[in-house]
């Protein structure tokens, strides 16, 4: 696939202890889980500092303030095993289903409709988008993982984490370290989503209904001020653009 950069692991660089763990510990496991999505202040990766300011929301110690480097992709890695690297593709914020921003988050819903401007068309941009398939066999309950990065600065914009049911207390976790969240019930299929915001970022975690009578989560989180930045840069670069005289040729007719 065009633009996708596997990272590979060398099994003979893990130490062999490493490789015989075919389990952790349920006490392991939750505490492990109780620094997900924690406020923190992880220190910068050496080539390129973050900025100084609160933290909102992380996962794994990556947040508003991250910035993406080498370094941080081989952290990553070690906790989630191999990735997939994008580095163009759309930014779509929607979650659950189509409508869900506009009806609940309306002004992530305008942050999207600036980013994907002409609306109707499909609209690219710059990033470094990490996708992880296999963080479960890193001995995670994650399905599935995607940490989307500004191309230009760095900076984190949207995370998304996939995992089935929440046997180890996740989403009590977030209620004790957050408090309350906003309780949204779902026009369709009986889902519910937990809505907690902080330093004007965004954290949803959606329980969505499976076929099995349970629920399976999805998590969103927004850094809603490095997006609003990037919406800007894009919104300039498109005026540029305007401003540019068309060629020759195209004034022909």
């Amino acid at each position: 696939m065009m633009g996708i950069e596997p990272l590979q692991m060398d099994r003979r660089a893990i130490p062999k202890t490493r490789r015989r763990m075919n389990g952790v510990i349920p006490a392991v496991l939750a505490a492990i889980l109780f620094s997900i999505l924690a406020c923190s202040d992880p220190p910068p990766p050496p080539d390129r500092p973050a900025p100084a300011g609160p933290e909102s929301f992380t996962f794994l110690d990556v947040g508003r303030n991250s910035r993406f480097s080498d370094a941080l992709r081989r952290e990553l890695a070690q906790k989630l095993g191999n990735d997939a690297l994008e580095r163009r593709g759309i930014i779509d914020l929607e979650c659950n289903y189509n409508g869900f921003l506009a009806a609940h988050l309306p002004d992530l819903e305008a942050l999207n409709r600036r980013l994907n401007h002409p609306p109707g068309e499909r609209v690219e941009h710059d990033q470094n988008k990490l996708m992880y398939r296999y963080a479960r066999q890193r001995n995670t309950p994650f399905d599935y993982v995607e940490l989307v990065f500004d191309a230009q600065d760095g900076a984190a914009l949207v995370f998304r984490i996939r995992f089935k049911a929440d046997e180890s207390g996740l989403v009590d976790a977030l209620r004790d370290k957050h408090g309350l969240p906003q309780v949204v019930a779902w026009d369709i299929e009986n889902g519910q989503s937990l809505i907690w915001r902080k330093e004007q970022d965004i954290l949803v975690v959606s329980l969505v209904p499976n076929v099995y009578g349970g629920n399976d989560h999805h998590v969103y989180i927004y850094f809603t001020e490095n997006l609003g930045r990037r919406a800007d840069l894009e919104q300039t670069l498109r005026r540029q653009k305007a401003k540019e005289p068309l060629p020759a040729g195209k004034k022909a007719f």
